[in-house]
């Protein structure tokens, strides 16, 4: 009968031991995770401590990001002219770009402008301008007439003629051979997108660039047709930026904001649609430029007549493109503080840093197939 207030005693001390390992068991292992996970968060620290300073040092030996300064040359039919007065001003400015990209009527300028980026190279394009006439760009066979924008044909006029004109212009054969990097745009008519070309003949990607819809026939490369990039891409501000332009200087043909006119025949009209459209996607890029990048517009103005085909005042836009560029060089400084011009140490007259015809040793990446001229397509 005694023994079994000893048996209770007994197992009195068992009883309190067990909740006391547990609870001790717990408290080193939660001791023993976050000791872990301090390990662990200090290790992280360490690491992206140190990835950020190796950065931080590659940066200071790489020095600053270099400044690279692209010339857009926007479409713009016959007041084109006004490009060569802007040219004029900066070439004796001895403004040189890194690159250049051209458009329409500003494919055939700034192609002409890279072979020979001098005050005289400019001055040869104004002799050809000063000298064109509506039979010159758009010749005429005995049964022309209206009723050509209504027959089965892709354009009312053959481009043999601004080939010619191209051909005289241009001091080189393949665009890879300009003094200065130049890209074109043309419209594909395989699938609608813009397509840019950086290498190939020269001729034959501004005429391309340059083939006003309905005017010009499409022009095949690679048995590919195009039609003018203006289409798609009149103001190429955007592939400027995407190349990692900084300052980049835009010589458009007319104000920023288009207003049409009343047009008098139904090529006006499509022309008016044409230009309403281009435009609107100037806007937009314009709108959505990424910090660090500065634009400066030269712009022509609304002065002028609005016929295709009347180059009867081109003296007077050349000197409208004069005073222009006089006033944004004036306000901007552009000029021989220009990146290119500096690394080419370029003299008191600005030469180009080589002959025409000799390609640059620096600049945006080019290819050297001889066949395959347009990028592929993404």
């Amino acid at each position: 009968m005694r023994t079994t207030p000893v048996a209770s005693a007994a197992m009195t001390p068992a009883a309190t031991v067990t909740p006391f390992a547990i609870v001790f068991g717990l408290f080193v292992g939660v001791t023993v995770v976050l000791v872990v996970l301090v390990l662990r968060f200090t290790l992280q620290r360490a690491k992206a401590s140190r990835a950020q300073w190796l950065a931080e040092q590659d940066d200071e030996e790489q020095g600053p990001e270099e400044e690279v300064t692209a010339l857009v040359l926007a479409g713009g039919g016959i007041r084109g002219a006004v490009q060569i007065g802007m040219l004029q001003v900066l070439a004796e400015h001895g403004f040189l770009p890194d690159r250049i990209y051209g458009s329409s009527v500003g494919a055939v300028n700034s192609v002409a402008f890279a072979g020979d980026p001098t005050p005289s190279g400019v001055e040869r394009m104004a002799r050809i301008w000063t000298g064109l006439t509506s039979d010159d760009v758009y010749p005429q066979s005995r049964l022309h007439g209206p009723w050509l924008y209504f027959q089965q044909r892709d354009s009312v006029y053959s481009n043999w003629g601004l080939r010619k004109i191209v051909e005289e212009e241009i001091a080189f054969e393949r665009l890879e051979e300009s003094v200065v990097p130049v890209e074109v745009v043309a419209t594909s008519l395989t699938d609608g997108r813009e397509r840019w070309f950086t290498y190939g003949p020269a001729v034959d990607a501004v005429l391309a660039s340059a083939a006003i819809p309905a005017l010009f026939p499409p022009v095949e490369i690679d048995g590919e047709l195009f039609i003018d990039g203006g289409v798609v891409n009149n103001v190429p501000i955007r592939r400027a930026i995407d190349a990692g332009a900084t300052t980049i200087v835009v010589l458009l043909c007319s104000p920023p904001v288009y207003e049409p006119s009343k047009p008098k025949r139904p090529v006006e009209a499509m022309l008016n649609a044409l230009f309403i459209s281009v435009h609107a996607r100037f806007a937009r890029d314009m709108a959505h430029l990424p910090p660090g990048v500065e634009v400066i517009l030269c712009a022509g103005s609304e002065g002028g007549s609005r016929d295709f085909d009347n180059f009867s005042t081109t003296e007077a836009l050349i000197a409208e493109g004069r005073k222009e560029a006089s006033e944004v060089v004036r306000r901007y400084g552009l000029g021989r503080s220009g990146s290119a011009l500096a690394s080419a140490g370029a003299g008191s007259d600005g030469p180009a840093p080589g002959a025409p015809g000799e390609a640059p040793d620096a600049g945006v990446p080019r290819g050297d197939s001889p066949s395959i001229h347009p990028e592929p397509r993404t």
